[in-house]
C-alpha cells in the first residue's frame, strides 16, 4: 500500500490577459493537455475552478495563474512532464509567461488520502525560495524520496 502521494505547484505570471490573442495558443491547449494529464499513468487529482482548470483561481495574484496537482511519484510526474505532447506548450511558456524572480515549482509528499490546498502549497514554495531543497520542499531536479521511504 502506498502510504504518500507527490503533490506539484507551479505558478506562471501571464504575459497578457488570459482572454488576449497573446495567449490563445495556451488557452486553446489547455482541455487537451488537462485531460492528457488526467489519462496519464501516475494522476490522482489536480485543482479545477468551475471552467474545468485553474485558470480563474488567483492566489497569487491577479496576474499569476496556478497548477495544483497529485501524482503518485515524481517518476510519473516526470513522464508526464516531459515524455507527453506536454512538452510542447512548455517550450514554448516564455511566449505567454514573463520568468519569475525565484522558484516557480515546488513538490512535496503529503498522505496518500489527502488533497493539498492552495494555502499549504503557497507555504512550500515559500519553504524552497528561503531554504532551498528539503524533504518539505524541492524540485524535479533535486526530488526527494517519500516519508516511508526515509523509515526504512
Amino acid at each position: 500500500m502506498v502510504d504518500h502521494q507527490l503533490a506539484q505547484l507551479n505558478i506562471a505570471r501571464l504575459s497578457a490577459p488570459l482572454d488576449s490573442p497573446e495567449l490563445a495558443g495556451f488557452v486553446e491547449r489547455l482541455p487537451e493537455i488537462n485531460g492528457l494529464a488526467e489519462r496519464s499513468p501516475g494522476y490522482v487529482w489536480r485543482l479545477q475552478d468551475e471552467s474545468g482548470d485553474a485558470t480563474g483561481l488567483r492566489p497569487f495574484g491577479p496576474d499569476i495563474v496556478v497548477n495544483l496537482t497529485v501524482w503518485q511519484s515524481v517518476e510519473t510526474l516526470r513522464d508526464f512532464t516531459y515524455r507527453t505532447a506536454h512538452v510542447e506548450p512548455l517550450r514554448r511558456r516564455r511566449e505567454w509567461f514573463v520568468p519569475l524572480d525565484g522558484p516557480h515549482l515546488v513538490l512535496w509528499w503529503i498522505p496518500a488520502d489527502a488533497i493539498p490546498t492552495v494555502e499549504e502549497a503557497a507555504k512550500r514554495l515559500d519553504s524552497l525560495r528561503r531554504n532551498g531543497p528539503s524533504p518539505e520542499a524541492f524540485t524535479l531536479r533535486d526530488p526527494y524520496p517519500a516519508p516511508d521511504v526515509f523509515a526504512a
